[in-house]
């Protein structure tokens, strides 16, 4: 056997190792039939947790129009970190996360169990980067308080997955990407925060007005919705380059 033999040898039984371990790992979830939708909610204030409202109505609405999932995979906008985190304990804790709301909202409890083996293959499914197993966070109410009105029976087991505050948007755009397999295992995936989000120039005076919204933020709301929907994901990975309305829509990443 010569040199360049014994080398392709070598190279392809460790990657036939590797694969071998990476179909025995993911086969714990197997490919479904379907595709699982991917949903991005404003989950807005946390009073809608406890509220019946518009809302809470449609989140509910939404659950019985679409597959029953194997799992709940949210990116929260309230949990950032340096690197990118998953939840992997087996019983996540209610947090919450907030101040200055009336009791009975403190009080609410969801105890949809977690997944530690979802987890692990959320994990290994990403070559971007590492994903780090999490047992300290839990469910925060950009999660629990969209999730309790979606499955309230807290039957399914529901994960978090952390934003990486040092990082782009580009690079969770490639994160997501690589999520993509976990959908046509069942796995439904939410986004939950706001594409309009600047606190310091909310009308506080007009929070009894449901169709209020300055000019500018419903248009550049607009330009967000057209975009996701012409698939024109350059541009919204550098929405920065839009102009001082996507500024003003989103001060930080």
């Amino acid at each position: 056997m010569n040199r360049k033999q014994f080398f392709l040898q070598c190279i392809t039984g460790i990657m036939s190792n590797h694969l071998f371990a990476f179909n025995q790992f993911t086969s714990q979830l197997p490919i479904l039939s379907y595709t699982m939708p991917v949903l991005f909610i404003g989950h807005g204030s946390p009073m809608n947790g406890i509220e019946h409202n518009s809302f809470s109505i449609q989140w509910a609405n939404m659950a019985t129009t679409i597959p029953q999932p194997t799992a709940v995979l949210v990116v929260s906008a309230h949990w950032l970190t340096k690197g990118t985190h998953i939840t992997a304990m087996q019983e996540p804790r209610t947090i919450h996360d907030f101040g200055g709301f009336p009791p009975q909202l403190y009080q609410v409890q969801y105890p949809a169990p977690g997944s530690p083996t979802v987890a692990a293959e959320t994990a290994n499914l990403v070559r971007s980067t590492s994903v780090q197993l999490n047992h300290d966070w839990g469910l925060d109410h950009g999660t629990w308080t969209v999730v309790r009105h979606m499955y309230p029976k807290a039957n399914i087991p529901v994960l978090q997955l952390s934003i990486d505050a040092s990082k782009s948007p580009q690079y969770h755009y490639q994160l997501a990407t690589e999520l993509a397999l976990l959908r046509k295992k069942g796995v439904l995936i939410i986004g939950s925060g706001n594409m309009v989000h600047n606190l310091g120039m909310v009308a506080w005076h007009k929070l009894q007005e449901p169709e209020f919204g300055y000019d500018w933020a419903l248009e550049i709301n607009q330009v967000f919705k057209q975009l996701i929907i012409n698939k024109q994901h350059n541009t919204l990975i550098n929405y920065h380059q839009l102009g001082k309305l996507a500024d003003m829509a989103i001060p930080t990443n």
